[in-house]
């Protein structure tokens, strides 16, 4: 039984400094629901290892005990205090994948993948323990932060729907992504649903249940479509990471050499490009717990910024050493958040703290890495999983970001810099955004940004725009009047 919180106190914990140590069943409840979810979607964390074998030459073993030992720092977030749920730098995984192969297969590629993933965990960490994190955000425009969500969203929908992307490309399956991802929309965001759930009890629980649902029908529509496999099993109860080969032949505790400095220096312009989509990332993840609040005065939800930067640039900076990982470490699954912040709105009987939520599912992805049946039947899958939270995030992340603006030229920056960010990468996208704001805001006063305006281009009414003309010609005509007074009273012929 967790100890219990006040009316709208924080989660109980022990502090640590700039931590709060929590531990399930002492400090909050342990959410089978969630447990179960993660259980499944595990299939979306293993759905790296064909990246890690195509790109850094792994076996299957070796890339299963780097996302083994990823997901064990997962539990690092909510266990010192970080109400999410984290997951992979998704967008800067293709500029990562296209980064190091412009270096030799082998290991001057490994070298390449540590030197920069090193860099970027102490560049994290030192971000957040000087308190700089949250006077950053503070400090963004809203066009901006509302641009860097738009184009992050636009960027997880088009790595589906791009053809040539392998497991990501919707021309794969598309039925199994129309009828399962279907499903899943239904689930989670229909009016209609919201209203039938709580009338059923299977309904409620099915509601519980976030993605889960969606991923278990895709295991037999894919095969009856015939875009999947079906399953396959070897008897085998539990899988087998290799460990010792991982440690041996593709770390520096191994066989790869210290990289050189020139590698950290060459690898920085990668490290501010990842570190503009992890700002993205945090940027969301204080949105979506902002509006999940709103629902539950009963919980304060303590979010830092700072904390979450040391947490997750000390999993890059270990990740470096004992496990290279393309995927990264980065602060927020933006799906499965979405999905545990959903299920929070609903009340203390669903889910009693967002902790318990974001623990139980993280240590359900944990579980099925090791439980062979498990991976056995979500293999075939790997794709569809993949597809499902790129879609999901890209819902959230245009939702998200749109209700950051504050006005319409808010909305007209974020249209324009998230297209770009999406189309030519972070470093632009971000660029674009800070030039418009200068452009469209400077010199005028800092809360025109926030004054509502109608709906109509250029943003405001006719009848307004013609009491404009109307002034601009009579302020014209005083200076004629007065040089030419007797023109002035002369009556109009016709």
């Amino acid at each position: 039984m967790s100890l219990k919180r006040q009316h709208g106190g924080v989660q109980p914990g022990i502090n640590m400094g700039p931590f709060t140590l929590r531990l399930p069943f002492l400090h909050y409840r342990f959410e089978f629901a969630d447990y179960l979810q993660g259980l499944l979607m595990c299939t979306v964390c293993l759905a790296i290892i064909p990246v890690l074998t195509g790109k850094l030459g792994m076996s299957f073993e070796v890339a299963l005990a780097i996302v083994i030992l990823n997901g064990t720092l997962y539990l690092a977030h909510v266990t010192f205090g970080d109400p999410v749920v984290p997951g992979w730098v998704t967008p800067a995984v293709p500029l990562l994948i296209a980064y190091v192969e412009a270096f030799a297969p082998g290991v001057e590629r490994m070298q390449a993948l540590i030197s920069f993933e090193l860099t970027f965990g102490l560049f994290c960490v030192a971000i957040g323990a000087s308190g700089l994190a949250r006077k950053v955000i503070r400090l963004i425009p809203n066009a901006v932060q509302s641009g860097i969500l738009i184009g992050a969203g636009f960027a997880a929908i088009m790595l589906v729907f791009k053809p040539g992307k392998g497991l990501k490309s919707f021309d794969n399956f598309p039925w199994t992504v129309v009828i399962c991802m279907g499903l899943a929309f239904y689930l989670l965001f229909s009016e209609h649903f919201k209203k039938i759930r709580h009338k059923n009890k299977l309904l409620y629980y099915l509601s519980n249940l976030g993605m889960m649902p969606a991923l278990a029908l895709a295991i037999f529509v894919g095969p009856l479509t015939g875009e999947l496999s079906w399953p396959t099993y070897d008897g085998s109860i539990f899988t087998e990471p290799d460990f010792g080969a991982l440690f041996s032949q593709y770390t520096i505790l191994g066989t790869i050499p210290i990289p050189p400095l020139k590698m950290f220096i060459t690898s920085l312009p990668m490290v501010i490009s990842a570190y503009i989509v992890i700002f993205g990332d945090v940027i969301q993840t204080q949105a979506l717990l902002e509006d999940a609040q709103k629902y539950r005065p009963d919980e304060m939800i303590d979010y830092n910024p700072n904390r979450s930067h040391m947490i997750f640039g000390g999993r890059n900076a270990i990740m470096s050493v004992i496990g290279p990982d393309i995927s990264m470490c980065g602060p927020l699954w933006a799906a499965m958040q979405v999905v545990i912040c959903e299920r929070y709105k609903h009340g203390p009987r669903a889910m009693d703290s967002v902790f318990g939520g974001a623990g139980s599912f993280r240590m359900g992805t944990w579980t099925g890495y090791f439980l062979a049946p498990i991976t056995s039947t979500v293999k075939p899958i790997l794709g569809v999983g993949l597809a499902s939270t790129m879609l999901i995030q890209g819902y959230v992340s245009v939702r998200v970001g749109v209700l950051k603006s504050r006005s319409f030229n808010d909305l007209g920056i974020a249209g324009i810099s998230g297209a770009i960010l999406a189309t030519r990468g972070a470093a632009w996208g971000l660029g674009a955004a800070i030039l418009l704001c200068l452009m469209i805001y400077l010199g005028g006063r800092k809360e025109n940004a926030y004054i509502s305006e109608e709906p109509v281009f250029p943003g405001n009414s006719p009848e307004k725009i013609q009491r404009e003309v109307e002034a601009a010609l009579t302020a014209n005509d005083e200076p004629e009047r007065s040089r030419s007074p007797r023109v002035a009273q002369e009556p109009a012929i016709g």
